[in-house]
């Protein structure tokens, strides 16, 4: 039987500037490590967590396409910047500003992958929620969800290549 999905409350929770949300995954983005701040500031317990999807904290707010650019560029053995909405197991969200990195093993193999998330600051969160709210609509516009992901995906690629800039370039300019 599935659990009822978590409704969100629209209530924002926070965690201390100077503590790092830290989590690793396997191959599949299940996870094999939460520190102790993920545990706090999520809500679940260790027994929770481990082994679950790490989408088990994706905010609805989310747009696919932004962790379709992150698994891609995972994929493609490189490390990536996002501000991500995050859920909590009660409904409320928390913002981060995260650094992902696929840990390779000595052959060069992506074997597992590692995140660092911290406090990001307002403005980012601000801006990054007006950014999201315009992909989540156009991926909403499209009846078949991956037609929505691929145009959201174009509409966030576009936003950045027209201010001359990588996305990478363009995450620690704002």
């Amino acid at each position: 039987m599935r659990e009822p999905a978590i409704q969100p409350t629209n209530r924002e929770c926070f965690f201390p500037e100077d503590e790092i949300i830290v989590s690793k995954t396997d191959l599949k983005g299940h996870i094999t490590y939460a520190n102790r701040t993920f545990l706090n500031v999520s809500g679940y317990s260790e027994e929770e967590l481990l082994g679950k999807a790490h989408s088990i904290i994706r905010h609805p707010d989310m747009p696919r396409c932004v962790f379709k650019l992150l698994w891609d560029t995972l994929e493609a053995k490189q490390e990536i910047f996002a501000y991500v909405k995050n859920m909590a197991k009660n409904g409320d969200h928390y913002w981060v500003f995260a650094h992902v990195t696929p840990t390779l093993d000595a052959n060069g193999r992506v074997i597992s992958y590692h995140s660092n998330r911290r406090v990001p600051e307002r403005k980012q969160v601000d801006l990054f929620a007006g950014v999201y709210s315009q992909l989540l609509a156009e991926e909403r516009r499209h009846p078949d969800w991956r037609e929505g992901m691929a145009a959201a995906t174009k509409m966030m690629l576009s936003v950045v290549s027209q201010r001359g800039m990588a996305y990478e370039e363009f995450i620690f300019s704002v």
